[in-house]
């Protein structure tokens, strides 16, 4: 028998071979993020399929569902199953996540504080055979215990997303992709998406997403021109400056509007 050509070699394992200096192929299948300058900058152009992708983050609950919506949305649809929320530190909003392609019905809310159900829960819930993702909350996890979650990951071709704090950039973690997520410092409607660890070389500036939907951003501009205008019908003053209003006093005692709380899941 002879051997196989040098040709032959060269075509089935170029797909193998990834130079530091350039973006990497996917291993397997992915889920396109539904954000086109983030799919971009991903081997394959989405979330890695049966892999754990790390979001880091100050605050556990934010940016989350900004960032994994669309394909959040896009699996459940696809009747790949539910959405597990492993140790989500708030109640999810229903109407405006079913508003943007997510139904209720689909979460499986899953409340645990210590470390050691949390760890159990997300792995019990990877090996479901009918589940679209996993988001765990594991901000006291150990790199043997995320090893264990990417395992599991892997041998059921799962979505995993881990949430944990900033600092834990600075220690070593098994998951594929590591993203740190920080609100724009000019910019308070954007999201700075630094890729800390990818198959592909660094990024050397944040991707930068809207922190909201396009629809949202249009509802809160006009609810703000809506009790700009009130407030001058009412007896408010013109801006004396940019960025300052004076208005007249206990219009502040207003409740607050029910977009608000729409605005805080979006």
């Amino acid at each position: 028998m002879g051997l196989p050509s040098f040709d032959s070699f060269s075509s089935s394992a170029r797909h193998k071979v990834w130079r530091g200096d350039e973006l990497g192929l996917a291993d397997g299948q992915v889920v396109g993020t539904g954000h086109a300058a983030l799919n971009a900058q991903l081997p394959g152009g989405g979330w890695p399929v049966g892999a754990m992708t790390e979001l880091l983050q100050s605050a556990p609950e934010a940016h989350a569902w900004q960032l994994l919506l669309p394909a959040l949305a896009q699996a459940v649809q696809g009747g790949n199953g539910p959405v597990a929320l492993i140790g989500a530190p708030q109640e999810p909003f229903g109407p405006a996540l079913a508003a943007r392609g997510l139904p209720v019905e689909a979460l499986l809310w899953v409340r645990c504080e210590a470390s050691a159900a949390r760890l159990w829960a997300c792995e019990q819930a990877l090996r479901c055979a009918d589940m679209a993702a996993v988001l765990a909350w594991l901000p006291q996890a150990r790199v043997g215990e995320l090893r264990r979650l990417q395992l599991a990951a892997a041998q059921h071709d799962s979505l995993l997303f881990v949430f944990r704090p900033e600092t834990a950039a600075h220690s070593t973690s098994p998951a594929r992709l590591r993203l740190r997520l920080a609100s724009c410092e000019d910019d308070s409607a954007q999201i700075d998406v630094h890729i800390l660890k990818r198959r592909g070389p660094p990024l050397a500036s944040p991707i930068r997403l809207p922190a909201r939907s396009e629809r949202m951003t249009a509802l809160l501009a006009a609810s703000q021109l809506r009790r700009k205008l009130r407030w001058q019908q009412e007896g408010g003053l013109q801006p004396m400056a940019e960025g300052a209003t004076v208005v007249r006093l206990g219009l502040h005692q207003e409740k607050g509007h029910a977009l608000d709380r729409i605005a805080l899941a979006a």
